[in-house]
Parts: C-alpha cells; structure tokens; sequence
C-alpha cells in the first residue's frame, strides 16, 4: 500500500469515526427526549401522553432553532471557501459541524412527536411567552437586528429573509459571499456574533419554557457554549482592528 493510500484510508477511517460518534449521539438524545416526556404540553389532538403539543414552546423552538441554525452552517462553509485563514476556518468548521448536530437532534424530536417541521400561520419566536421576551428582549433593543422584536410574544417582523433574531439578510449574505481574505473574516465574525445573540435568546427562552428536559438541557449548552464563542470572537475581530457591531 502507498503512501498516499494509507493516507486516504486513514481520512476515511476517521471521517467515519466521526459520523459513527455523531449518528449514535443523536440517537441516544433523541431516545433521551422519548423518555423525558413533556408534562402539561400534552397536545389538544390527543397525541400520545408526554407529546407536546404543536403550538408548545417545545415545539416552537424545535422549528425555529433548526432554521436559524442552518444559516449559522450556511455561513460558516461560505466563510471557508473565502479565506484561507487557519484560526477562522477551523473556528468555522466547528461551528458548522456543533450547529448541524444540533439540528438534526432538533428535527429528529419533531419526528419522533410526528410533528410538523414547519408551522404554517405561526409567527417566529411566537411559542415565547411575553414576560420572557419582554425580560430578554429589552436589552437587546436595537442590537444585532433585534429591533424588529415586537413587543407581544416574541414575535418577530421578518426582512430581507433575516426570519429570526440574529439572522443575517440576503444582502449580507451575498457581501459574505463576494468578500475575501481578511474583509471575510471581519464580516463573518461580525454576522455570526449577531447570529449567537439571537440564538442565546431563544435558546434562553426554550430553557426558561419548554417541558422536555433532554430538550432543555440542549437549550442550555447552547447557551453556555455561545456565549463562550461570542468572547472568541471579539478577540478574533480585536486582532483584526475590527469590533462586533452596534
């Protein structure tokens, strides 16, 4: 065997290691989340005991969390392909591969309580009750694109395809995707701290509100873990004479 087969071999042995790893950690999360149930979120249709319900906070934060993380995951591969800055690439890489684990678990609990993945009629952020948003969401005002928070229910005025708190725009997203080398990095930071507010919030709003405990916990290390990526970040932009935005 060559070098350079040992090499691919090597590569592929390890790239299937890791989708091993996190095919079976979704299960057990997923099996976790049977388990756990969801209490008073019992859905009014008469699913089985412990399913919530489609309008629930469980539910609502399985939906809008799945979509806001795609666009982190989205962002995080088009900032690859536009530098080739070791630190903000592998930053990226990690962002991508958490946030799409993550997702998937998301979608795999509305599978498991046969729900719909998409809520037609329904507001973003609506499954946040309004003493959580108005808690959360008044110091937030005017950052990050959080002034298109409404003051009922979380509830979210969507533009330019930024659905959710934090999201980026079409217009963003298409300066992502013409910057290059150090301008790219800049920005990306940039939009991805946005992204990490609003998701902090939702995923504070799913910790304080939902009924599934295994859901919950997730909730939380979202929480934890981007906070502590938000910091990265800041020092990532200070190196670059650069600062999140207001």
């Amino acid at each position: 065997m060559t070098g350079t087969e040992r090499t691919r071999r090597t590569r592929w042995v390890a790239g299937s290691a890791v989708a091993f790893a996190v095919l079976f950690a979704g299960a057990a999360t997923v099996a976790s989340a049977r388990d756990d149930g969801a209490g008073e979120h019992v859905s009014a249709a008469g699913s089985a005991p412990g399913t919530p319900a489609t309008d629930s906070a469980d539910a609502g934060f399985a939906r809008d969390m799945a979509v806001h993380h795609q666009q982190a995951v989205e962002m995080s591969f088009i900032v690859r392909d536009r530098t080739r800055d070791e630190d903000v690439r592998r930053f990226a890489y990690d962002i991508a591969n958490t946030q799409a684990n993550q997702r998937g678990m998301l979608l795999g609990w509305l599978d498991l309580w046969e729900l719909p993945k998409v809520s037609a009629g329904q507001e973003p952020m609506a499954w946040m009750d309004g003493q959580h948003a108005g808690h959360d969401m008044d110091g937030m005002e005017g950052k990050s694109g959080m002034s298109g928070m409404s003051g009922h229910g979380g509830g979210y005025q969507a533009h330019d395809g930024s659905l959710m708190p934090g999201m980026a725009t079409r217009t963003e997203l298409g300066r992502l995707r013409e910057a290059s080398g150090k301008q790219a990095e800049i920005l990306y930071l940039q939009l991805m701290t946005d992204h990490h507010k609003g998701g902090i919030d939702m995923a504070r709003g799913c910790a304080d509100l939902c009924a599934v405990k295994a859901e919950k916990r997730l909730a939380q290390s979202m929480v934890d873990a981007q906070r502590s990526e938000l910091d990265a970040m800041a020092q990532m932009l200070a190196e670059r004479g650069a600062a999140p935005r207001d």
